[in-house]
């Protein structure tokens, strides 16, 4: 039995993955039938291939009266660990599917769902619609290996659409060339030169100062009578502390007398 197109669009399990569902099967059976639709497997694919390795039988359902295409999406979008761009392009190749006996545009046959708009395919996959289009592009430009790429999460759909407008034949060397490397930038602070520089520098601007102010009589005294305050103000902060230190001591001693009189008073009562 063969696997769906439709079902085929989302990416395969890991196979780490597939060895623990094979595991799974073997000691429990499968206990969620898959789901067919023209004679094809449209849901549990990995589950029909770990049946068929655990050689367990493997319960089938037919899909019956139910939109294919939306079918398949609501059961793989929130199912397995995937990118956007991986849903995306899953979501735009389920959508460029036709069905059997449908004409070149896909109307009017069995099955057919009405074409959707970018929006609404971006919608519908969780998406931006400026990744939608990415995926649309590389649903319609690249080729299997470009697509695979991305179904294996190889490359982002932004990457794979850049690829996708190259001829086919040049598609396969862009998907193969290595990544730029990073630029390897080491920084170990200033140069000798570069600190004697900034040294030089600040000299001169020191100099410049200091003869700027020079030239100012106005400047040069109002900066010697700013000086003279600064010293004015230290001196008088200094006799301030003094005066209160003083002002403790007399005031401890007071009390030490009152508390002597107090005494004495009361031994002559």
């Amino acid at each position: 039995m063969k696997q769906h197109p439709l079902s085929a669009a989302f990416p395969a399990m890991a196979a780490d993955e597939f060895q623990a569902l094979v595991d799974s099967v073997t000691n429990n059976g499968v206990i969620n039938p898959i789901t067919t639709y023209e004679g094809m497997v449209l849901d549990g694919w990995h589950r029909f291939n770990a049946a068929n390795e655990a050689g367990v039988a493997c319960p089938m359902v037919e899909l019956g009266d139910v939109d294919p295409q939306a079918f398949v999406i609501a059961q793989n979008k929130d199912r397995r660990h995937i990118a956007q761009g991986q849903i995306a392009l899953a979501v735009a190749a389920v959508y460029q599917w036709k069905p059997r006996g449908a004409n070149q545009h896909g109307a009017s046959a069995p099955g057919a769902d009405p074409a959707k708009t970018t929006a609404q395919m971006a919608e519908i996959a969780g998406v931006g619609t400026r990744t939608m289009e990415q995926a649309k592009t590389v649903q319609a430009k690249a080729t299997p290996k470009v697509k695979e790429a991305v179904k294996a999460g190889e490359i982002s759909v932004k990457k794979a659409a850049e690829i996708a407008q190259l001829p086919a034949k040049e598609q396969a060397k862009a998907l193969k060339a290595p990544k730029p490397e990073a630029e390897d930038i080491h920084y170990f602070g200033p140069s000798d030169e570069e600190i004697a520089a900034a040294q030089e520098a600040a000299a001169a601007d020191m100099s410049s100062l200091e003869a700027l102010m020079a030239a100012d009589d106005k400047l040069a005294a109002a900066v010697e009578r700013i000086k003279q305050l600064e010293l004015q103000l230290a001196a008088v902060e200094s006799q301030r502390d003094g005066y209160m230190n003083r002002s403790n001591e007399l005031i401890a001693r007071v009390t030490t007398l009152k508390r002597k009189l107090a005494k004495a008073e009361a031994a002559h009562v």
